[in-house]
């Protein structure tokens, strides 16, 4: 069978291409195309199963049953996580997803919200990066439901859905000071990011609580996740040598703290306590297990969507929309890290 194109289409119906490409792509109205043609041009390629078929069905039922997913990094175990919940818990409400990683490139995310759009997607669930504040709130400025994740933006009334930051931070350094731990060290990342700002705050809370001396060493993200930083940890360790426990704000900067601490042989649990900030099945396996932080992945994945199809559901019903913020508990799991004394 001869593959359809939009020249045959045209051909078939004695219209132009132009016509038959605007139609297709929504700009009816726009060009001021009669609702009868564009309705005869949308019954055509869906009768014969043209490629974008979706995008004639969306049209006309103004749903594409499709939901954006932007996330940092969908490699990472606590997005991948997120992911497969979202797309799970989706799929049973009857929707699909796409999603794809910013690399926290704010151009990139622009670019992504744009290709949504392009796709016509039902709704959008965002893990902002900077500089994308303008760009939520012209999605929302259209009707378009969004809901953000994982880190909020100050200057955008949209729902919300994540984890007490601080408390968590601040309860898990509490736990290392109440073991009996004295000198600290942060490993954290050089952001400006809402939750990498209460990381720091919750850390350095409890530290001066008990008027304690900070020890810290910031990173890129970029340099982070892409380059080797143990010689980094591994300076930053030799010239705080007092440090006896550390908390890492990440998983994967922990990774490159535990590689650290093997090639000094020091002794994890014994001679240094860890906590992680967002759990990991390699600490669980570890000899000795790691503490961490656990996000409340389920919860959180089952909150989205059900933010989501609470907006898809009221879109146009202006008086409908009331942002939601649901800030989610996590919880702290107290392995052999860091238990230097009976807990």
């Amino acid at each position: 069978m001869k593959k359809m194109s939009i020249k045959s289409i045209a051909d078939t119906l004695q219209i132009s291409t132009a016509t038959v490409s605007y139609i297709l792509n929504g700009k009816s109205k726009e060009k001021r195309i009669s609702e009868e043609l564009t309705q005869k041009v949308l019954e055509y390629v869906e009768k014969n199963n043209f490629k974008p078929n979706h995008l004639a069905k969306s049209l006309r039922t103004g749903k594409t049953n499709v939901i954006g997913l932007m996330v940092e990094d969908i490699a990472d175990t606590f997005f991948a996580g997120i992911a497969g919940n979202i797309e799970n818990i989706a799929y049973e409400n009857g929707y699909k997803i796409i999603y794809s990683s910013t690399k926290n490139n704010p151009q990139k995310a622009k670019d992504l919200i744009n290709t949504f759009r392009e796709r016509n997607v039902d709704g959008y669930i965002i893990t902002p990066t900077e500089a994308i504040e303008e760009d939520i709130k012209a999605l929302m400025k259209d009707n378009l439901p969004v809901v953000l994740f994982d880190r909020n933006c100050q200057d955008v009334e949209s729902s919300y859905v994540g984890m007490d930051n601080f408390d968590s931070a601040y309860q898990a350094v509490k736990y290392l000071i109440a073991q009996g731990y004295k000198n600290i060290g942060f490993v954290t990342l050089d952001s400006t990011q809402p939750q990498m700002i209460d990381r720091l705050l919750g850390y350095e809370r409890a530290i001066h609580e008990h008027r304690m001396k900070s020890f810290m060493v910031k990173f890129d993200y970029l340099t982070a996740k892409t380059t080797d930083i143990t010689d980094d940890i591994e300076q930053f360790m030799q010239q705080s040598q007092q440090i006896d426990a550390l908390f890492f704000a990440t998983n994967y900067l922990a990774i490159s703290g535990i590689e650290v601490l093997g090639r000094l042989k020091i002794k994890i649990g014994e001679e240094i306590g860890i906590v992680v900030f967002d759990d990991n099945d390699l600490f669980r396996i570890h000899q000795p297990t790691i503490s961490a932080i656990a996000q409340p992945v389920h919860e959180m994945s089952k909150q989205l969507i059900l933010t989501l199809l609470e907006h898809m559901n009221n879109t146009g019903i202006k008086q409908a929309y009331n942002p939601q913020k649901h800030v989610l508990p996590a919880t702290l799991i107290k392995r052999a890290s860091s238990q230097k004394e009976p807990s």
